[in-house]
């Protein structure tokens, strides 16, 4: 049996990977339900056809909003790079979406068996009995005996602590406010999402239903920094008074409890992602900086991997064969990122930046698109 520890995304797509394979499996999660916080996630179609394959995909459509085009611009909203989805869409089926992190959690629950989804269960640690047999330990003193256990516990991973203690979480050097606001966009940005660079900060929105819009505002600022509540929504709005109206109004109209603070940060690439019967996977193995909206799609793409390798190999610790398929490409979007976020917060030079991202062919754009958006096959 595998147990897998953490009801994330990634934990929670390994679930329903395992379910439509028929691999027996249990899932195991600190909390005691689901308690995604967060603000709007974007799903490629990537991650999108992962989901179809699992059976979940019309719900996650329902409960998030479809974006068919991508504008880059600066602080005004004049684009840089304008990318129409629709091409992607014709190709691969799908075109990106964008929903509420704990609306496609609900979304994953809900498809999984109740009985296979264990809550309340803290993992402490575990140790082997034998060559095919682990005991997990629960903060509750309680126990599970399994064979293989899967790391899906994010970035703060407890797994991992145990396997690897010398992996190391990376500060980018920026902070991050998500704020979900209470009211709709305009017409012209219902199925539009926008990445605003301006001098060292950048502004990003997209439509998440009816009446809710997802929102971003990055900077350069020291890690563990903390916010006034009183004056927090004034000084978010100072920081982008020469951005577009649009921003203003989309801060004004969010809650101060709906808007979080969290830096940015990864996970410093592992050399291994897994050690004896226990496998890392998502956040857990390769935390990625949010730049390419890619860090949710890859814990998705690793439990399709890891299940079709499971599926073709059973009876096998699969581990190896699942590095090897996943690591290259999963380093290169973190590396990518992690770079892209440097370039996009810049304070110098950021005119230089924007000319050139403006005159970037589309061929070149669109290529890159599809190296991520494309599934390996085995």
């Amino acid at each position: 049996m595998y147990s897998i520890i953490g009801a994330g995304i990634g934990g929670l797509t390994t679930a329903l990977v395992f379910e439509k394979l028929g691999i027996s499996y249990q899932l195991f999660e600190k909390y005691e339900s689901a308690n995604a916080v967060g603000a709007g996630i974007w799903l490629a179609p990537n991650a999108l056809k992962v989901l179809e394959f699992c059976g979940v995909l019309d719900n996650v459509i329902k409960s998030g909003n479809t974006i068919n085009r991508i504008t880059l611009a600066d602080e005004k909203l004049n684009p840089l790079a304008d990318s129409s989805q629709l091409p992607a869409k014709e190709k691969y089926g799908f075109s990106t979406v964008a929903i509420h992190r704990a609306d496609l959690q609900q979304c994953l629950v809900n498809a999984i068996p109740k009985e296979n989804i264990h809550w309340n269960k803290a993992f402490s640690h575990f140790e082997t009995a034998s060559e095919d047999s682990t005991i997990i330990h629960f903060e509750d003193n309680s126990t599970v005996t399994t064979k293989y256990i899967i790391g899906a516990d994010g970035i703060n991973s407890k797994v991992r602590s145990l396997l690897f203690p010398n992996s190391k979480i990376r500060y980018s050097g920026q902070t991050c406010w998500r704020g979900v606001s209470e009211n709709g966009l305009p017409k012209d940005f219902l199925d539009r999402g926008c990445e605003l660079w301006g001098k060292g900060l950048r502004f990003g929105f997209s439509h998440l239903n009816a009446t809710h819009t997802s929102w971003f505002i990055v900077k350069k600022d020291k890690a563990f920094g903390t916010d006034n509540p009183s004056t927090l929504k004034a000084n978010l709005l100072e920081l982008s008074k020469d951005f577009h109206p649009l921003t203003q109004q989309l801060i004004k109209n969010t809650t101060l409890k709906n808007i979080l603070r969290n830096d940015i940060i990864d996970l410093k690439p592992l050399k291994e992602w897994h050690f004896n019967n226990v496998c890392l996977l998502g956040d857990a193995a390769h935390a990625t900086t949010p730049n390419m909206g890619q860090g949710g799609a890859q814990a998705i793409e690793d439990a399709y991997y890891l299940g079709l390798l499971i599926h073709k190999y059973p009876n096998q610790n699969i581990s190896s064969k699942f590095q090897a398929v996943r690591y290259k490409r999963v380093n290169s979007i973190v590396a990518q990122s992690w770079y892209t976020g440097k370039i996009a917060n810049l304070n110098t030079g950021y005119k230089t930046r924007n000319f050139i991202f403006k005159s970037l062919p589309k061929a070149l754009i669109d290529k890159n698109m599809h190296s991520v958006y494309k599934l390996k096959d085995l």
